[in-house]
């Protein structure tokens, strides 16, 4: 008689297999020097460079989100870049001495780390979560979106042979393949666990800080930019559409609402224009924010990571294929204007303000209602307004010119 295990079960054994492996590899590893650590986190990005490009169609693929050649630039900016920015600092041993105080510092890791990984960005995600936790001697279990499991699966797969082929522990890298949410939850709140890095929708951020163990955790990213009279209106309108178009906007920390100063805002819009930008009817823009969210406010999946092209024949009305986003005008900001939500796809909210105060009382108004803690854009040349934006936002990144 043959017996069968259900899906829940079977996803929260796997989950406790994974979390005492890994910690029993982590364990074998954590006196290893640093010349063996930069040399596995060298393959490591060696391959993942290696098959980006693939990784990245797979993505799109599997999800339906952003464009393959965007992906792929992810996947090399998760590997490469990150690691050229984090390869010369010192993970192992004695890190630094105060001999005046009289205090060591020494590296060690902490454990096991789970990484939630995305649908929006799920191969360069675990690419990245992957390369940080090995540099600190950390072992990494990958918990995927379920609409992205297979190729954040391959992704990781990638990332473990080629670790374990350059010598590290079997086991120090792995990925939760029987997926559920009773398996998800038991990888989090194991024993085994650590740390828990969240990066997802907010109800899985919210459980990854209500586990009792430390985790960082990113959410919602409504994102304001400010464009003030005395910036560059030109370089301002090419960096809004680039950023906005990159990906289909599955990036959270890319604009969500353009805050335009009176004196320039035709100008803007039209730069912006000129570059790719459509201004939709008001009769457009209600009849896709009628369909694009549900009614708690979240996003419906169809509508994440889609061309303007897609956007519009899915709300019922059609735009030309030179155009690379949609903008609709606000009259304000809440639940009673939809489009100045989060939209993790390729639509703006355009709203206009007379002065860089009036700007940043309305950035402050927009990240309240869906982005506080994230990132705020601002372009301007006056200095006054940037340190304002700096010192008044409730974001933790603030961007300028760029």
């Amino acid at each position: 008689m043959s017996q069968t295990m259900d899906a829940d079960l079977r996803s929260i054994q796997q989950a406790r297999d994974l979390a005492v492996s890994a910690r029993e590899a982590m364990r074998s590893f954590q006196f290893a020097s640093q010349q063996q650590v930069d040399q596995i986190c060298e393959a490591m990005v060696a391959a993942a460079m290696r098959e980006a490009g693939r990784l990245g169609q797979m993505a799109h693929d599997e999800t339906g989100f952003g464009y393959p050649a965007h992906k792929k630039l992810k996947n090399e900016f998760a590997s490469q870049v990150v690691w050229d920015s984090i390869k010369d600092v010192p993970t192992c041993g004695v890190l630094r001495r105060d001999e005046k105080r009289k205090i060591v510092e020494i590296g060690w890791p902490v454990g096991v780390v789970v990484a939630l990984t995305p649908s929006t960005n799920p191969t360069s995600t675990a690419i990245f979560k992957i390369l940080i936790g090995i540099k600190a001697r950390n072992a990494v279990i990958v918990a995927p979106h379920p609409s992205a499991k297979n190729c954040t699966v391959e992704a990781v797969r990638v990332m473990a042979e080629a670790g374990e082929a350059a010598g590290l522990p079997k086991g120090m890298i792995g990925c939760l393949t029987d997926l559920t949410m009773q398996g998800t939850n038991e990888l989090m709140n194991h024993y085994a666990t650590s740390l828990i890095l969240a990066t997802g929708g907010p109800g899985m951020v919210k459980a990854a800080h209500s586990c009792g163990k430390p985790a960082i955790g990113v959410g919602p990213g409504n994102v304001p930019v400010y464009v003030d009279r005395t910036a560059h209106v030109v370089r301002a309108a090419q960096m809004i559409v680039e950023s906005k178009s990159f990906d289909c906007s599955t990036i959270c920390a890319s604009e969500q609402t353009v805050i335009a100063d009176r004196p320039i805002a035709e100008r803007l819009k039209a730069e912006m224009q000129a570059r790719g930008a459509y201004w939709m009817s008001k009769e457009e823009a209600d009849l896709l924010a009628s369909k694009m969210f549900r009614t708690n406010g979240l996003m419906l999946a169809e509508y994440v990571g889609r061309t303007p092209q897609a956007l519009a024949k899915l709300a019922g009305f059609e735009v030309p294929d030179s155009v690379r986003v949609l903008v609709a005008d606000l009259e304000g900001v809440g639940p009673k204007h939809p489009i100045s939500r989060e939209k993790l796809t390729t639509v703006l909210g355009w709203m206009v303000e007379d002065g860089w105060r009036a700007g940043c009382e309305r950035a402050i108004e927009l990240l309240r209602f869906g982005g506080e803690g994230h990132s705020v854009s601002i372009h301007s040349r006056d200095e006054e307004a940037i340190l304002a934006f700096g010192v008044e936002k409730p974001a933790f990144r603030v961007l300028v010119n760029t």
